[in-house]
């Protein structure tokens, strides 16, 4: 039997995960030596796993509910990743392939036909230029979040404002670019002074602010209020709290809000969430703002092979930027998880588990 390291919910958090207390790398011993004796089933080797904000809101108990089911507690947590086959009882897949799925975060897991996410080929050889990390990143669930919420939801145009929280992040360094390229002002706010700089040095972000050290309410009146400014004509929502409440103000009328996190409120207790206080410029400016999953028929699958089509000739252009902040090693995946819920990450957070067998 392998030891099979794997990456277990050992205690529901309370704030901030911990390492080592609510999630702690343990073996699960499995044979990887004999294929499945269940049919259609994948045994497979894990090589890339996403970390996401949304994994913070799955380490909750049973008992409370949300758009998906809570992490099971003491077993392995599961994240959108990029695996190799190592056997297989499935007519459509074999030895060797590259797979792209939702699996538990361990070594080696097997993987059911009829489980609630769909399995996806990933090309060999890749197309030029094109990295497998990217596949749990811009290529990934990440980046079609970025592209189907800010196209379906936003619906930029060019010679709009948009505005785009946590811009130095995984979604929001898509989104910005994707922005750049309709021909809008891109406003990004980040984090310390490196991020700053990288949203637009990098990416190429009209302006940033750091939060840190500007308020969101005196930045936006510096970039966007005032007489003769601009407004905001797109929001994409990734932080919440007091930037969602500031960009109320400086919205334009028939603007529209795409809400897909409030990565600020995740980890607060109930009592100390931030309360919004300008909600009513919803009503008064006309406002529209939607929050959605990307799994949602209308808003990801939509636009699937839009991206991977698009998406796959930018990144092979060069012409767009995928940073990703890679940690190597499943005993480090408790900290990394962690790291990036604190906003330590500087682009995609990603796990390194294996190189694919050759």
């Amino acid at each position: 039997m392998y030891p099979n390291t794997s990456l277990i919910l050992t205690n529901i958090p309370t704030g901030l995960p911990t390492p080592n207390k609510d999630l702690t790398p343990l073996p699960r011993p499995l044979d990887i030596t004999t294929p499945p004796s269940q049919p259609h089933t994948l045994l497979t080797k894990l090589l890339y796993a996403s970390l996401d904000p949304y994994m913070r809101g799955r380490m909750r108990p049973a008992t409370t509910k949300s758009y998906s089911p809570p992490y099971a507690l003491n077993e392995p947590i599961t994240a959108y990743a990029v695996a190799q086959v190592v056997h297989s009882t499935h007519a459509a897949f074999t030895k060797g392939e590259i797979i792209y799925a939702r699996l538990p975060i361990q070594e080696y897991s097997n993987r059911f036909d009829g489980a609630p996410s769909p399995v996806h080929k990933i090309p060999t050889p890749l197309p030029a230029g094109i990295e497998l990390s990217q596949y749990v990143g811009i290529l990934g669930m990440t980046g079609l979040t970025a592209y189907a919420g800010l196209f379906e939801i936003g619906q930029p145009k060019a010679g709009e404002t948009v505005f785009v929280s946590s811009a130095a992040g995984a979604v929001g360094s898509i989104v910005g670019q994707l922005a750049k390229r309709v021909g809008c002002r891109v406003i990004g706010s980040a984090g310390g002074e490196r991020k700053r700089r990288y949203v637009i040095e990098e990416l190429g972000f009209d302006e940033c602010f750091d939060y840190k050290v500007e308020g969101a309410r005196e930045a936006l009146a510096r970039l966007v209020g005032g007489e003769g400014g601009t407004g905001v004509d797109v929001y994409f929502e990734n932080v919440g709290g007091e930037q969602l409440d500031a960009v109320l103000e400086v919205m334009n009328n028939w603007g529209r809000i795409v809400a897909c996190g409030m990565v600020s409120q995740y980890n607060l207790k109930p009592e100390e969430k931030y309360g919004v206080k300008n909600l009513y410029a919803i009503v008064t400016k006309r406002l529209r703002m939607r929050g959605f999953i990307v799994g949602d028929a209308d808003i990801g699958p939509k636009y699937i092979k839009e991206r991977d089509e698009k998406v796959t000739q930018w990144l092979q252009e060069g012409s767009i930027q995928a940073k990703e902040d890679i940690t190597v090693g499943i005993e480090n995946g408790a900290e990394a998880l962690v790291a990036m819920l604190r906003g330590d990450n500087l682009g995609k957070a990603v796990l390194k588990v294996a190189d694919p067998d050759l």
